[in-house]
């Protein structure tokens, strides 16, 4: 038995199966529900950020994104944080007692 006459077949069916394939992949990408790359963000409670460290607990956003650029512009990376409990300024542990001396102000003069 031989397939020197099926060569010709061998190529359209080899082209059907790669673009199956490819409808079955982009079809699992593309629904809604089951992505395991693209999830709706949550807010989460300040123990919930991992090692960052609240520092500050501003009522607002708009006053916590300012405390947030004084500690940028002082060399200190920080992160504003949407906690369910309301926004929050969050450091490395390292630079936290730093933080909480730059967003307190200068201190009295002796």
């Amino acid at each position: 038995m031989t397939f020197s006459g099926y060569y010709y077949a061998v190529g359209p069916i080899l082209a059907m199966l790669v673009v199956g394939l490819l409808v079955l992949l982009l079809r699992w990408s593309f629904s809604h529900g089951r992505s395991l790359v693209e999830r709706r963000p949550r807010s989460g409670s300040s123990g919930e950020y991992g090692l960052l460290e609240v520092v500050s607990a501003p009522a607002t956003f708009v006053e916590a994104e300012v405390q947030r650029r004084t500690l940028v512009e002082a060399g200190i990376r920080a992160t504003l944080a949407p906690t369910t409990e309301g926004p929050r300024v969050m450091v490395f542990p390292e630079h936290a007692g730093l933080a909480r001396q730059l967003l307190a102000g200068p201190g009295p003069l002796d």
